[in-house]
């Protein structure tokens, strides 16, 4: 199976640059998984495709202001650092532009001072380990000083730091955000409990791999960068217990996929548990926990296109996709979303 396989053309201008005023506003492609056909709607409409006893399952994980602008100390150089993974308290390990400028020992200097950071060592794929001084809370002063860390695919600068959270976000530690729970209001939950389908939260922290693109032709090769991940055993219970009474599983997002089939057993049991996955989901995948899944539009070539591939076929993808260009959807973190039932 090829990279190239999963490609497509997609014009410039249908990638959504801002967000809309209204999330639930955003259009909705219904894809029948097992028919290919295709269903145009707003995602406010979600609410028809549900049934009471389905659940959904969210990640209700939290973007930090992982970019940061700084100096280096003696040279004055200007230095873009990326967080990417906290290793130890107050070690993290990073993205450094321009890298050459960043060997260990260097320091580099955040608003004016607040906040230093001394490289320790270049790890896997030239990223930097960085120990960060300070006085206070790193994560006041990260609120203080951080930019959302937006995908390079988005020009336009974020005007409010909450349009790149869902409305549940709540356990700090991403470096990008679970898009596709982005559609979601706080009314339109509402709605979809008081229809009778419960809602489970997993935590699944985004890492570098959202952005990266892949960069082998055999897609067997690739190998996935690591992502933290935690199922409670309460919200482990309430899945497990859905799926036993006969009822749909139904992941927000495909970090809440990865998550789910990563914390299963072959029996299709979900375990609770924290732990790394390093999960790859492409066709041939058999899933153990979900039914379905509500996603955005993804990068051509990319693991997200794999994975929606995996559940509802390629040629159903690809077809989908086609439709969504001639109908001028918007395309990626910002833009309009498509569910697959």
């Amino acid at each position: 199976m090829k990279t190239s396989d999963f490609n497509y053309d997609l014009p410039e201008e249908l990638i959504a640059q801002d967000p809309l005023e209204d999330r639930s506003a955003s259009r909705l492609m219904h894809l029948d998984r097992i028919t290919g056909e295709v269903e145009h709607r707003h995602f406010r409409e979600v609410l028809e495709y549900l049934r009471p006893g389905d659940c959904l399952v969210v990640n209700d994980t939290k973007v930090i202001p992982a970019r940061l602008y700084g100096r280096k100390v003696g040279t004055d150089a200007a230095i873009e650092i990326l967080l990417l993974k906290r290793k130890d308290h107050d070690i993290w390990e990073t993205l450094v532009k321009p890298g050459k400028k960043c060997k260990p020992g260097t320091v580099i200097s955040f608003g004016e001072g607040i906040l230093t950071g001394e490289v320790l060592d270049v790890v896997e794929e030239g990223n930097r380990l960085i120990q960060f001084h300070y006085e206070g809370i790193f994560e006041e002063i990260l609120d203080q000083l951080g930019e959302m860390p937006l995908p390079p695919y988005i020009t336009h600068k974020l005007q409010d730091k909450n349009r790149y959270q869902t409305v549940y976000a709540k356990h700090e530690g991403s470096a990008a955000a679970p898009t596709a729970g982005l559609h979601f209001t706080r009314e339109l939950l509402k709605q979809v409990e008081e229809m009778g389908v419960k809602i489970a939260h997993v935590t699944l922290h985004v890492g570098l791999g959202t952005f990266r693109p892949v960069k082998v032709e055999d897609v067997a090769e690739h190998h996935m960068h690591s992502e933290f991940y935690v199922v409670e055993e309460d919200q482990a219970k309430l899945i497990n217990d859905t799926k036993a009474a006969g009822h749909r599983v139904i992941a927000v997002g495909t970090t809440s996929c990865r998550t789910l089939e990563s914390a299963a057993t072959k029996d299709g049991v979900l375990k609770a548990g924290s732990g790394w996955t390093e999960i790859f989901i492409y066709p041939g995948f058999q899933f153990q926990i979900i039914d379905g899944l509500i996603t955005n539009f993804h990068l051509p070539e990319s693991t997200l296109m794999m994975l929606v591939s995996a559940l509802a076929g390629k040629e159903h993808i690809m077809s989908a996709y086609a439709e969504a260009v001639k109908e001028r959807y918007r395309f990626f973190s910002f833009g309009d979303a498509m569910m697959i039932v």
